[in-house]
């Protein structure tokens, strides 16, 4: 079991004043771009806890509160080789919004606004950011600043690139970045990172099958789009396992189908169209992937005398760790947890997070926390492990201060 050391330990005296946030959080869910009262409720908080500026409506609506060093900044070390400029600015980053999911749970706290709830423990995220930054603002035992970025529309919305498209870090200049997800797989308190890929990239792919459509007792006289569709989506399957290098993970998945009307029996439809996903880690696997997707759709369409189109976009890029960064984040994560509670070469996930973005723009680290409830992400029953609240706010908190260290830490 973890437990907080040093000045640290001032985190434990508002762990409830968290847990409080963090149920008014989930009770009142917000879904991306609309996170209006849980973009005021942090400005609020940054603004009482001292944070030097506050800034809002960031790509559209998310957060960035600036906090300065109390220590001077020394001139980093330029005699030694092979070392690059030392860490001036440190981002942390947490994600804001909810998910339109019902939520079946019975807390006193579970959401006050059916069809939509935290199902994936953003509302912790952000207290866990908020706590870091009132420990941060009242201690400062860094030199530099720490920019804490609260974004919106995480969930399939791109929040990141939109903040990052309204100047992000053109406003934020920031040399490393950290961000953190909970994680119910691992036990609570556990702390899980990899020096490289930790999420997937997420395409998504809608194949339309045209074809002429009449009636179900004379197949003879049409050509049949649902005969086509299933068709592709069983071939599909093969592009994995027959192109793809069994090394490389990634997965095609065909997730929806729609086509003709379920009371017409025997009407055959004249257009059907499927939806799906592709998940892999390599720029050249995701290349391949689309070629030969494109190239198994026309060709089973012109097999049929029918006709087919791919969209195929480009949603997320793979989240890759900078592996110094992942470095300087396992040895704070061992700081706080002990060795044997850090997982330093987590299994990547094929989910995808739009903080590949960030991490495309500015090195850094992406991690994940324990929390061992049992239930997992995105299900109606999920809520976040109010006990690991304190150690995720230090956890940011530290990875900071450890960063911005006097002397200097180099990136190495």
């Amino acid at each position: 079991m973890w437990k907080l050391s040093g000045p640290l330990q001032n985190i434990d005296t508002f762990h409830a004043e968290l847990t409080r946030i963090r149920h008014d959080l989930h009770a009142h869910p917000e879904l991306g771009f609309d996170e209006h009262r849980t973009a005021r409720l942090v400005a609020d908080a940054l603004r009482a806890w001292g944070v030097d500026e506050v800034h809002e409506r960031i790509g559209k609506t998310g957060v960035v509160g600036v906090i300065r060093g109390g220590r001077a900044l020394q001139p980093c070390p330029q005699d030694a080789p092979g070392l690059e400029p030392c860490v001036r600015a440190v981002a942390l980053r947490a994600d804001m919004d909810a998910l339109p999911i019902h939520e079946d749970g019975d807390a006193p706290w579970r959401s006050q606004h059916g069809g939509r709830m935290h199902a994936c423990g953003h509302d912790g995220h952000t207290t866990m950011l908020l706590g870091a930054a009132r420990y941060l603002a009242a201690t400062r035992a860094f030199a530099g600043t720490v920019h804490c970025i609260f974004q919106p529309g995480e969930e399939g919305l791109g929040g990141a690139k939109a903040m990052m498209d309204d100047g992000l870090f053109e406003r934020f200049p920031s040399d490393w970045i950290f961000a953190m997800h909970n994680w119910p797989q691992l036990p609570a308190g556990s702390i899980g990172l990899a020096p490289g890929p930790m999420m997937a990239a997420a395409d998504r792919i809608t194949i339309r099958v045209l074809g002429s459509g009449g009636h179900g007792a004379h197949p003879d006289l049409a050509v049949d789009p649902v005969l086509v569709a299933a068709h592709i989506i069983t071939a599909v399957q093969s592009i994995v396992s027959r192109n793809v290098d069994p090394v490389d993970d990634s997965v095609v998945s065909i997730c929806a189908m729609q086509g003709g009307d379920l009371g017409a029996m025997s009407v055959i439809p004249r257009q059907v169209t499927l939806v799906g996903t592709v998940r892999s880690f390599k720029p050249q696997v995701q290349t391949l992937i689309e070629k030969r997707l494109t190239g198994i759709v026309h060709a089973i369409a012109q097999a049929f005398d029918a006709s087919a189109e791919l969209q195929y976009e480009r949603v997320y890029p793979a989240t890759i760790n900078t592996p110094q960064a992942a470095h300087y984040a396992a040895e704070v994560a061992a700081e706080l947890v002990g060795d044997a509670g850090v997982v330093r070469n987590l299994p990547p996930s094929m989910g995808a997070e739009d903080f590949a973005f960030m991490l495309r723009a500015v090195p850094g680290a992406y991690l994940r926390l324990g929390q061992g409830n049992g239930r997992f992400l995105h299900t109606s029953r999920y809520d976040f492990n109010d006990a690991v609240l304190p150690l995720g706010a230090a956890l940011y908190a530290r990875l900071a201060e450890r960063v911005l260290a006097q002397p200097p830490v180099p990136m190495l």
